[in-house]
């Protein structure tokens, strides 16, 4: 079955895909590249729009469809190109965005017509569930017609086509992806009218709705935000009240980050204005993740500026603690040849080059090819090693405070 959040296909959406591949992805789009409606210096960005507007420009779509089909031409849709030669990382802004090339979906074209068909169909089921007032998951808009969609990245596809030729977010469309995020801490805030107290969820903390629009009045008294890869690492952080002994909010994706958690920590960002301090594993992959959050993806890289969150933290886990704080070898793992290739390529990106830390960090992991998790910090059993990592605790809460002060 095909899972509902994004998670599953952006492994290889961050920053470091955008150069290393430069063909384009196989669509059945004929990419044409005739000035958008909406675009900025060369690229396409979405905004925020009301329900009432969405359906509105779901309907023009439909007018100027049957104005084609009257004067018996057939129809053709015109698309912006999410073809990976079309996902742009602007250094400027420091995140991945669309390009301005756009391509046709011609109805009479045999080779075009099924998916001009699907984009007819979502169109039509999207101004059903808008008029509604109501949200749906990705799983059910595929399942209102299987036999249409076979698959669901078809439908899924589609989705994001419809957002950017609207131009909206992929969340006004009022389609939604199942929970992933979790959240916990010093953070309170009213859910479709609901007050929640992130304090008071137990001890796992509240999962982060997939409706970001839905949530209002956010209050909070934290100085930091504590963005964590692993589940496992936030589930002790949530059992041990971290939030209380240091005030801060805690958050996770439990892995490869989903649009909603994205969405939901860059509104925190923006409406409280504190940092964001992140722990990942010790290898190639916890920086990719680190550079989804940071700088965008490519499957959404048209809505990359309500998805991403700047200037994000490396708190660690970091390979030069590994000798730091003098952890035994068992907790050292051996890195795949495809590992190390992955932390060749990262360092030749602009995103890593940008920080001299960061650059040192990965070289010495590719020098050692040696990396760690992140929950042989909590899950030691080894007695003599106890010391070492309680030590090393503390050295991470020092410089989180270090870092709230500096940043403040």
């Amino acid at each position: 079955e095909t899972s509902e959040d994004d998670s599953t296909k952006e492994d290889d959406n961050s920053v470091l895909s955008i150069q290393s591949n430069n063909k384009d992805s196989k669509e059945d789009d004929n990419e044409t590249t005739p000035p958008p409606p909406s675009k900025k210096a060369n690229i396409i960005e979405v905004s925020e729009m009301s329900s009432t507007s969405v359906m509105e420009g779901i309907e023009q779509i439909a007018i100027n469809i049957t104005i084609q089909i009257l004067t018996k031409r057939g129809f053709k849709l015109d698309v912006p190109s999410r073809a990976s030669s079309n996902q742009i990382y602007d250094a400027t802004k420091d995140r991945i965005v669309l390009g301005d090339k756009r391509g046709s979906r011609t109805f009479l074209n045999v080779k075009e017509s099924r998916k001009a068909a699907i984009t007819t169909r979502v169109l039509q089921l999207l101004h059903t569930v808008l008029l509604k007032k109501i949200h749906i998951t990705k799983r059910d808009l595929f399942y209102t017609d299987v036999k249409l969609f076979v698959d669901q990245s078809d439908s899924d596809g589609v989705l994001d086509d419809v957002a950017t030729m609207i131009g909206c977010t992929r969340s006004n469309l009022h389609v939604v992806a199942s929970d992933k995020g979790l959240v916990v801490g010093r953070i309170q805030f009213r859910e479709d009218g609901d007050y929640i107290d992130c304090t008071k969820m137990g001890v796992g903390g509240k999962a982060i709705p997939p409706y970001i629009d839905k949530i209002e009045d956010i209050t909070s008294d934290a100085e930091f935000v504590l963005l964590v890869e692993k589940e496992a690492a936030y589930m002790r952080l949530a059992e041990d009240r971290f939030y209380h002994r240091y005030p801060c909010i805690v958050i996770t994706a439990k892995g490869q980050p989903d649009v909603a958690t994205r969405m939901f920590l860059s509104r925190l960002t923006s409406e409280l204005q504190i940092p964001v301090l992140c722990l990942v594993d010790a290898d190639p992959y916890g920086l990719k993740i680190l550079s989804v959050y940071m700088s965008g993806s490519k499957n959404m890289s048209y809505d990359s500026a309500s998805l991403t969150t700047p200037d994000i933290k490396w708190l660690g886990l970091r390979p030069s603690d590994l000798d730091k704080y003098d952890l035994p070898e068992q907790c050292r793992l051996d890195m795949t040849e495809n590992d190390i290739k992955t932390g060749k390529e990262l360092l030749k990106e602009d995103f890593i080059a940008k920080n001299p830390e960061w650059t040192k960090e990965l070289e010495i992991m590719v020098r050692g090819k040696i990396y760690a998790y992140l929950e042989i910090v909590f899950s030691l059993g080894d007695m003599e090693v106890v010391d070492n990592v309680s030590l090393m605790f503390v050295q991470l809460y020092l410089c989180i405070m270090f870092l709230v002060t500096i940043l403040k």
